[in-house]
């Protein structure tokens, strides 16, 4: 027995113009939006960067020192390197709340007003 996909609920709605999209650019509101990201997501990636090189500088520059035991058989290198991993876990994790928190509530006013719902 086939089945027949039922009609949509409601008409979608009308893409806004280009114009509607270059005003909504422009406002203010859309440049609060912008430097909320970039205000985070900027500083973060140029520390990430730093710490990610940093790292690749001493394990080709600093063999001795990446190589000092920490514990047992576990040595600089291994931690940096795990450290490495688990800062990339907190950065998606923080940057996580921040859009929850900063980002999508002012993205969705934007969004809701384009759409016609406010």
């Amino acid at each position: 027995m086939a089945t027949e996909t039922p009609p949509p609920a409601k008409p979608p709605a009308s893409l806004p113009s280009t114009e509607e999209f270059t005003e909504v650019q422009q406002s203010a509101e859309f440049g609060e939006l912008r430097r909320a990201h970039r205000s985070f997501a900027f500083p973060l990636t140029i520390a990430f960067t730093a710490w990610y090189l940093l790292y690749v500088l001493l394990s080709n520059y600093a063999g001795d020192f990446m190589g000092t035991k920490v514990v047992g058989n576990i040595n600089v290198a291994l931690v940096l390197g795990l450290a490495q991993f688990l800062t990339t876990f907190l950065i998606a994790w923080w940057y996580a709340r921040h859009a929850a928190a900063k980002l999508d509530p002012k993205a969705e006013a934007i969004k809701s007003r384009m759409e016609g719902g406010a």
